[in-house]
């Protein structure tokens, strides 16, 4: 007996009815789900593409660690394990409520851990505690950007320090201001799932920090002369790439903060595809822009369009049409092109060129969202850009600087000549190829 049955005349006719009532059917059961199902569904949601978020830790770590010298490997991964951690306890002790509890229009919430109730207790629609583990990878995703940056002369202490500040006050209290229901909101600014709240957020922390701090020895030479220096593993940047990419469905579809009804499953799929139509236009854009203005393919610039890309369609990933996904993305991908260049010329040393991924595709990617979506207007989307950035940029400016009149933020001259790894962890990465006696 095969899978497939004879069919009955009762049979047809009950099939012709089926497909007739099918449309008033698939609207009822996205307006009529069972509440269990829904939250079971919802729950899911945000644990499942939270840990995909949470991957991309991992992606970052590769990334940076391929585009670091060997030198400075172990430090850097010393940095993202260490600022993951810290992400995880500094948005429980104040940063969710600070970001969600009571905000009301406002511009912050209370300074009070998050309380995480009995299974038997759990208000909503979803978990309480998959809600909070959402959340909290995106905080750390903001850390990540400013460590690949920073990356090479810093000081371990006083990033973790700076990071501690950033997931615990600096970015839960910008973050309300929209994602909380606070004035941006209300003001009627759109940011999906976080171009600026996350992505610029992690920028301008990490400009004003690469200002303050200074590029590394040897980078600029006198007459405006730019000296590269290559990093240790093209093969591992591009595995953090492709962790990155993977994460970032999760990253976007997760933010339709549902799948509790057949409007939601088609959301996030639609999300699923614009999201990557848009990574892989950065690539192209950045792959045929470097051919012609370089005459040769570079690599990084292709894994950056990649990100970049991905940066600039997470204001609006849904609403877009799959060829507004491609103008989107490639757009993003020939700012880096442009702006890794700039960033040079103005003597801005960003290790892994996440200040034109993510804070430059990220104002790209916010301002375009009217483009695609009638609900909002390009001034409110400049009010959140601007409001944001500043925010952002004065209370890292201090922070840094206050570290750097006190504790100092940046390594002896022989320390960075030496390699973080030694300097400041006492290891190597990749011991057998280090310089000097092998430690035993």
């Amino acid at each position: 007996m095969t899978r497939m049955k004879c069919i009955s005349t009762a049979g047809l006719a009950g099939l012709a009815v089926a497909v007739t009532l099918a449309p008033a059917l698939a609207q009822d059961a996205a307006s009529a789900v069972p509440a269990d199902s829904a939250y079971v569904f919802n729950s899911f949601s945000f644990l499942v593409t939270g840990f995909l978020v949470m991957w991309m830790a991992a992606g970052f770590t590769m990334l940076e660690a391929g585009m670091v010298r060997s030198k400075n490997v172990a430090m850097q991964c010393t940095k993202n394990i260490a600022l993951y951690s810290i992400a995880g306890l500094m948005f429980w002790v104040v940063g969710y409520n600070l970001m969600y509890d009571g905000v009301d229009g406002g511009y912050l919430g209370s300074f009070t851990p998050k309380v995480i109730p009995d299974p038997e207790s759990d208000p909503g629609d979803y978990a309480a505690a998959s809600d909070w583990f959402f959340q909290m990878v995106f905080c750390a995703t903001a850390a990540s950007i400013v460590s690949g940056t920073l990356a090479e002369r810093i000081k371990l202490w006083p990033f973790l320090i700076f990071t501690a500040i950033l997931c615990g006050v600096i970015y839960p209290i910008q973050g309300a201001w929209q994602w909380g229901g606070g004035w941006l909101s209300e003001a009627g600014f759109s940011d999906f799932a976080g171009s600026t709240i996350v992505h610029s957020t992690g920028g301008w922390a990490a400009l004003t920090g690469a200002i303050i701090l200074g590029s590394r020895a040897g980078k600029y030479g006198l007459g405006g002369s730019i000296h590269p220096m290559p990093g240790s593993s093209m093969p591992l940047a591009t595995l953090g790439t492709f962790i990155l990419w993977l994460g970032w469905f999760g990253f976007n579809g997760g933010s339709q903060l549902a799948l509790g009804s057949v409007v939601d499953a088609s959301s996030i799929s639609r999300i699923f595809v614009n999201t990557n139509i848009a990574a892989a236009a950065g690539v192209v854009a950045a792959l045929l822009l470097t051919q012609i203005v370089y005459g040769k393919v570079d690599l990084t610039m292709a894994l950056n369009g990649a990100l970049a890309g991905l940066v600039s369609i997470t204001a609006e990933p849904l609403a877009p049409t799959p060829m507004w996904a491609i103008v989107i993305g490639a757009i993003g991908g020939v700012i880096v092109v442009f702006a890794v260049p700039l960033l040079d010329r103005l003597r801005i040393d960003d290790v892994v060129g996440a200040i034109p991924v993510h804070l430059l595709a990220g104002i790209w990617g916010t301002f375009a969202v009217p483009l695609t979506n009638d609900g909002t207007s390009f001034g409110t989307q400049i009010l959140g850009i601007v409001s944001i950035g500043v925010f952002v940029s004065v209370v890292s400016g201090i922070v840094w600087l206050l570290m750097k009149a006190t504790i100092g933020i940046r390594v002896s001259a022989e320390e960075e000549a030496d390699g973080l790894d030694r300097s400041e962890l006492g290891m190597e990465a990749y011991p057998e190829f280090g310089q000097g006696t092998q430690r035993v």
